[in-house]
């Protein structure tokens, strides 16, 4: 999601991509007295969203998550939260400085900030007093101590692609990119799910983020293609950007999609438009549990009357966690052992987990473009079976 997301339905590119980039920076603090928590009575969360200012994109991103946030205090059984949302403006000053005022209010964690520098100024505030943090950023880098990450993650999205590649034995990866720092991002991604999957990166080609640069680049493309003997090619780029410049050149450059796999790092089905494009046909991208989420987006235009904006599930999900962790009891239940166990969670889209460097893995299905329509040709798991990382 290095994307924006403006307007109340419509995926663009912008606001949301202020989640995202570059590296990771791990590790775990330990549990401090501020995250332990009486089980027995409610427990203060506070919630974090980037409305209170004139900007009409976030506060229809705040209305969204603070929305699906009640949605899921609504489905809590056996145990009670005080949930109190704080306005943060999208500004990492503002962020931090509510931030500590949820905790004198006596917040145990932190749902939110979005915006990945933000997230970084929260965590550092609210560390001495051993809260921890549970961010709707996609951003790695923002991942560091008592930060975890809900939003969609690009190595969660080409682990997913590059073992069902190999499963399928199309397991000969090559990497197109824009150079860019979201592409930047996507491609570290990249090879570091490659250092885990039995697919195997054999290329790497980027191109200058313009039209220009995407023709000029087009011969180097499908000369490595062919020399690597790559079997699928990942995309980078989404429907906002290079991808349908690319779905109808490379076609024309000898790399057809029959010939190769084509297969995408982004929600090819969003807009709907994309699926259009005949050089995506066959193509695979990967989705949330779709009827996992339809069952979200069904309640939510319920209660609302309007549908969930693309990010408003990450409330939904924020939310069910810190649920799931109470009703497990013990006074460490928001502790960071505790946020990482290897269950993982239910959320508006499905099974989710935390892993211990603060970023997440989501049970993703692997949808092929067929006819222009999107079609489930693996499944999303329904859970982690226990396993750890």
């Amino acid at each position: 999601m290095f994307r924006n997301l403006i307007g109340r339905r419509t995926v663009t590119a912008g606001l949301v991509s202020a989640f995202v980039l570059a590296g990771c920076e791990g590790g775990l603090g330990p549990v401090g007295g501020g995250s332990r928590v009486n089980t027995d009575r409610p427990v203060t969360v506070a919630l974090l969203v980037p409305g209170g200012s004139e900007d009409e994109g976030r506060a229809v991103l705040a209305e969204g998550l603070e929305n699906a946030a009640r949605l899921a205090v609504a489905d809590l059984q056996g145990v009670q939260i005080d949930l109190r949302v704080y306005q943060t403006a999208g500004d990492a000053e503002r962020a931090a400085s509510v931030a500590q005022q949820a905790v004198d209010d006596g917040a145990k964690i932190i749902l939110g900030p979005l915006f990945a520098d933000a997230a970084r100024a929260v965590g550092q505030a609210v560390r001495p007093a051993g809260v921890n943090v549970l961010s709707f950023s996609n951003n790695p880098s923002a991942a560091a101590g008592n930060v975890f990450l809900l939003g969609p993650m690009f190595e969660n999205t080409a682990s997913r692609l590059m073992d069902f590649a190999a499963a399928q034995g199309k397991g000969r990866v090559m990497l197109v990119a824009e150079r860019n720092e979201a592409g930047d991002a996507a491609t570290s991604a990249v090879q570091r799910a490659a250092s885990r999957s039995l697919a195997e990166l054999v290329a790497l080609e980027s191109y200058s983020f313009s039209q220009q640069g995407v023709v000029q680049a087009l011969p180097d493309i499908a000369s490595e293609a062919r020399a690597s003997n790559a079997q699928t090619l990942i995309f980078t780029a989404g429907s906002e950007g290079a991808l349908p410049l690319l779905a109808e050149l490379l076609p024309q450059n000898g790399l057809s999609p029959e010939t190769f796999q084509y297969a995408g790092l982004t929600r090819w089905d969003l807009p709907a438009s994309t699926m259009s494009f005949k050089g995506l046909q066959g193509g695979w991208f990967t989705l949330p549990d779709p009827s996992v989420m339809r069952q979200f987006e069904a309640r939510y235009q319920g209660a609302y009357g309007e549908a969930p904006h693309p990010v408003a599930s990450l409330g939904f999900d924020a939310v069910a966690a810190v649920g799931a962790l109470l009703t497990s009891g013990g006074s460490d239940a928001l502790s960071a052992a505790r946020i990482t166990q290897g269950n993982g969670f239910s959320g508006a889209a499905g099974v989710f987990r935390f892993r211990p460097d603060g970023s997440n893995e989501r049970g993703l299905a692997i949808a092929e473009i067929r006819d222009g329509e999107s079609v489930v040709i693996s499944p999303a798991p329904r859970s982690f079976d226990g396993g750890g990382f």
